[in-house]
């Protein structure tokens, strides 16, 4: 370790632990307005609150409602400018512990996982939609102390560009990468590819108030034979094709940043040069006799375990060590889905800076968006964004302008999907529609079953799932790829009760 600082991590909570001073609790993330996608998305506290009434307003506004007589119950009002949510649209209510939703009587229905509903008990990332706007529940995350019950998130807001979320562990994550920019401390970025390891060192570097530049390595990229004359430099005549003197990536990165993404694929001998340089702050060109001073900071990134590539002995254990001043993993983006509004908005207004005011995104392209897995991360995201952005010549962004994988994934994991009715601009929740909607997955489900591996493969892992879940059936749902009334239907074919693994 070096600078004083212990190893930190920015993950996102997936239990009940809370940080020290705590606690942990259910929200609920606003994630997204399909008509108006530059909103600023929200978090809401439930830690207190045992009521939110949802419904139509004149503008976005959240309140204190009436309690009960005896003052016990809180109450909050959400009231959203949504054309298409009824003044009283929904509620969600505390009871015995757990939440559940119910649709009052709105005139466009409500869903949950893209399924239409009239009463359901929330699991943990359930995504509730309601007219064109977008929730997830998220059942225990941890609640930092002091934070407000209310947060708004734009990207103005973070501390740097690629630094914002409504996690609140990431977010506080975020903010204390922000201390860290300021100092010389090294950063090890680790994370699956796509997840914006480049983003968040550019806001390192932004934030550092060093005068240099950033030079961004890609470690992987570079000629085996080439590398310590790349990175070190060369002298003219050092080697064959060296005509001139070249001061390599390091020394261009001098008063900087020097950004080594993939660290995990340099070579051996360039990681003994490449220590050197960060414990003498010097660096030897090829065919130099004398070392050049440099003043430099270095990020690294990897989505290789080098922690189990350093115990085989595949990279050098102190290289690591000496990297490993500030250990940050990033999460991939289906551990962040409360943040997918977030990033849809700043990527609109960057594929398309002219139109993206007037951008909507159509429910089932929304919806499709906020099911998917991104198994490429912010970098898949992205590339969605901007094509959709491009074909959207009506100023709406609609299931046929994504991917096919992308566009099907509302159909996979609710029913209510991309290219079925609700898909194509009726309004939702159509007693009629969801009884085809109803059909058609009766009839899939069948096929399903009949392709799938046999009864007692099946049951046994229903059983083991739920109680690794505790009987969550929403979260078993998500395990397995299926949906919700697909694991209830084999629940009730094998005859398993979910509330045994929930004692």
């Amino acid at each position: 370790m070096s600078g004083g600082l212990e190893s930190s991590t920015l993950s996102v909570s997936r239990g009940p632990e809370a940080p020290a001073g705590g606690r942990s609790g259910p929200f609920l993330f606003l994630v997204l307005e399909s008509h108006r996608p530059l909103a600023p998305p929200s978090r809401i506290a439930l830690h207190e609150v045992d009521e939110v009434a949802i419904g139509r307003g004149a503008a976005r506004k959240i309140e204190e409602g009436a309690t009960a007589r005896d003052g016990a119950v809180r109450r909050l009002d959400l009231r959203l400018d949504d054309p298409w949510l009824s003044s009283k649209h929904a509620r969600m209510v505390r009871l015995l512990g757990r939440w559940v939703v119910e649709d009052c009587g709105s005139k466009n229905g409500s869903l949950v996982n893209g399924a239409p509903l009239r009463h359901a008990e929330l699991a943990d990332g359930d995504l509730i939609e309601l007219g064109r706007t977008f929730f997830i529940f998220r059942d225990a995350l941890p609640h930092p102390p002091g934070a407000p019950p209310i947060v708004e998130a734009s990207a103005g807001a973070a501390p740097a560009p690629g630094l914002a979320s409504l996690l609140p562990a990431l977010r506080d994550a975020f903010e204390q990468l922000a201390v860290v920019a300021r100092s010389p401390v090294p950063v090890l970025l680790q994370g699956e590819t796509g997840t914006g390891k480049e983003v968040v060192a550019r806001a390192i570097h932004a934030l550092s108030g060093r005068t240099g530049e950033l030079v961004a390595v890609n470690c992987g990229a570079l000629p085996r034979e080439l590398v310590e004359g790349e990175l070190f430099g060369h002298r003219r005549g050092a080697f064959s094709g060296a005509v001139e003197d070249r001061p390599g990536l390091v020394r261009s990165a001098d008063r900087g940043t020097l950004f080594l993404d993939e660290i995990g694929d340099l070579p051996a001998a360039a990681q003994a040069a490449l220590l050197r340089v960060l414990q003498e702050q010097e660096v030897r060109p090829v065919g130099a006799t004398r070392p050049v001073r440099v003043d430099l900071r270095v990020i690294a990134a990897t989505h290789r375990p080098l922690q189990r590539m350093s115990a085989l002995g595949e990279f050098r254990a102190d290289l690591l060590a000496r990297l490993s001043g500030y250990v940050a993993a990033l999460p991939p983006l289906r551990q962040r889905r409360e943040d997918l509004g977030l990033m849809l908005g700043a990527l609109l207004e960057r594929a398309a800076p002219e139109r993206a005011a007037h951008l909507q995104i159509h429910p089932g392209a929304a919806r499709a968006m906020l099911m998917y897995r991104w198994p490429a991360n912010v970098r898949e995201l992205a590339q969605c964004v901007t094509t959709a952005a491009v074909l959207a010549q009506g100023g709406t962004i609609e299931p046929r302008h994504l991917t096919e994988a992308i566009a099907r994934a509302a159909d996979r994991a609710g029913g209510g999907g991309g290219e079925g009715e609700a898909g194509r601009g009726g309004e939702v929740g159509r007693e009629g529609e969801a009884g085809r909607d109803g059909e058609a997955g009766r009839e899939g489900a069948r096929r399903e079953g009949e392709a799938g591996r046999d009864g007692e493969a099946r049951r046994a892992e229903l059983v083991a799932l739920l109680g690794e879940h505790r009987g969550n059936v929403a979260a078993v749902a998500r395990a397995t790829g299926k949906a919700r009334m697909q694991i209830q239907r084999w629940l009730k074919r094998y005859r398993i009760d979910p509330e045994q693994f929930r004692r």
